[in-house]
């Protein structure tokens, strides 16, 4: 074979060096690519209304949790409810035949066999506005001449309208159950002003201003300040487990960020920055040292007082969108999600047979898995290059660094597995702000309802009604929960 010939061969080894090279570079760019255009809600940290709905495709399984082989909806033989029958309706009809179906013969008079009932339930039409007026007299001594005037806050002002009669202003005022009626809509169901005015009108019959409406969440807000969050501070600092999360929310032009500290009993939410200082402003998180349920964001390091648990759900997400991108080469992401869900599994079992704690074998065994996931995920993304890999060998070193917050709720039976409890409580934020066009106006506006929804809020998780609870702060005041639970 001549030198030309193992030339030319050479160079034909080099190209398809090159070659496999280059095919190895742009498969690593794919991979990136996909996994850039393949994030979601499910598998980032992105809201679920970011999600196009045109391309959105059905959830895939995220849980280890089998199907039970119950159909959909109601199980046969389970309780159902259904409105009864009431023994004193207002008014009652009766239908007659009159004429024989057979032989059309008249049956007046005839005998009855059987009766059937059925009833209508509706609405009156709205009444008219009840109107009270109060009369302030004043009279003249006959002994010394002194007029004596009686205050508006006399005790014969009835203690729900005492209040607001008192006050200075227009002598025609709106009363505590508007007032509520009109909070129940712009405040617990996020209408805007506009729309809420004409319901009020539409279903109360009683018409007011879109600038009175405005400002009932302010006027309940200022009530809330007087001794609610006083009183919600001084409970969550003691709750032995806490759920903290942080969220945006844009106001006068600028982006602010609403924060929230919460039980499953107790909502508390405040309004600042995303620096340490703006966290502690709540008031809560500085006194606080039992477990911190929390997302990763590294503003909440500055509490070592407390022991963080870090919420499960965000670290599956981040593991599953490397599974997606490339499940052949992050076989660890898979592993390790597995490992967490069974942790999660038997950490519910053992709560469902009253145990305190893991037994120490299935701990150990949850330790071994995990940390037998993160040698993989080193082996295979060490000194691999890409993008993909450089987000994989970032979320290892999380893994390994944090190992302990992440599994607290493993060596830690009354620590949950998510941080849900936060997450559903803040979601509000984003629900009022879609409502309000996509921004406050004012920095007030979006502090004030950060206040009043923490109040409404807790009010729900113990079971009272809102409007009841509305009714209350415009007469005797605030509601205040009792104790960190119902039960204690």
């Amino acid at each position: 074979m001549s030198g030309a010939e193992e030339l030319s061969r050479e160079e034909l080894l080099a190209l398809v060096s090159a070659q496999a090279r280059m095919i190895e570079v742009l498969t690593q760019r794919v991979a990136e690519l996909e996994h850039r255009l393949g994030q979601d809600s499910s598998n980032s940290s992105r809201p679920p209304s970011s999600d196009a709905p045109w391309a959105k495709l059905p959830a895939k399984k995220r849980s280890g949790r089998t199907r039970s082989g119950r159909r959909l909806g109601k199980q046969p033989g389970s309780a159902s409810s259904s409105r009864s029958l009431v023994g004193d309706p207002d008014e009652r009809l009766e239908i007659h035949p009159n004429h024989c179906g057979s032989c059309d013969a008249s049956l007046r008079g005839a005998e009855e066999s059987g009766r059937q009932r059925r009833q209508i339930v509706d609405l009156t039409p709205t009444p008219s506005p009840t109107v009270t007026e109060y009369q302030r007299i004043s009279k003249v001594c006959p002994c010394c001449g002194t007029v004596t005037t009686p205050g508006w806050d006399d005790q014969a002002v009835p203690v729900e309208h005492r209040g607001i009669v008192a006050a200075h202003g227009s002598p025609v005022r709106i009363g505590p159950e508007t007032l509520a009626r009109a909070a129940l809509l712009t405040c617990a169901h996020y209408l805007p002003v506009g729309r809420a005015r004409d319901l009020l009108e539409k279903l109360c019959a009683i018409d007011v201003s879109t600038g009175f409406l405005a400002g009932v969440r302010g006027r309940a807000a200022r009530r809330l300040e007087k001794k609610f969050l006083v009183h919600m501070q001084t409970l969550l600092a003691g709750a032995p487990v806490l759920h903290a999360d942080e969220t945006t929310g844009r106001a006068a032009g600028s982006l602010r960020y609403v924060h929230v500290a919460c039980t499953e009993y107790l909502t508390l939410m405040h309004v600042g920055g995303r620096g340490s200082d703006d966290i502690d402003a709540g008031g809560v998180l500085p006194a606080f040292n039992g477990v911190l349920v929390r997302d990763g964001y590294a503003g909440y390091e500055h509490l070592t007082q407390a022991l963080h648990a870090w919420c499960a759900a965000h670290l599956l997400r981040d593991l599953r969108a490397l599974s997606d991108a490339d499940p052949d080469e992050q076989l660890w992401a898979s592993a390790m999600a597995n490992t967490l869900l069974d942790a999660h599994h038997a950490a519910q079992q053992a709560r469902e047979h009253a145990a305190t704690a893991l037994d120490p074998a299935v701990l150990t065994a949850i330790r071994n898995h995990y940390r037998g996931a993160l040698a993989r995920g080193r082996d295979d993304n060490h000194r691999k290059p890409g993008a993909l890999a450089t987000d994989a060998r970032k979320l290892i070193r999380r893994f390994h660094r944090y190992e302990d917050m992440i599994l607290r709720f493993a060596t830690d039976l009354t620590v949950p597995f998510t941080n849900n409890v936060a997450e559903r409580a803040i979601r509000p934020v984003k629900v009022q702000q879609r409502t309000s066009g996509g921004a406050w106006r004012t920095l007030t506006g979006l502090i004030d309802f950060a206040i009043v929804q923490s109040y409404l809020d807790t009010a729900t998780k113990w079971g009272l009604d809102k409007l009841n609870a509305l009714h209350q702060l415009f007469t005797t005041g605030a509601w205040l929960p009792p104790a960190l639970t119902p039960a204690e």
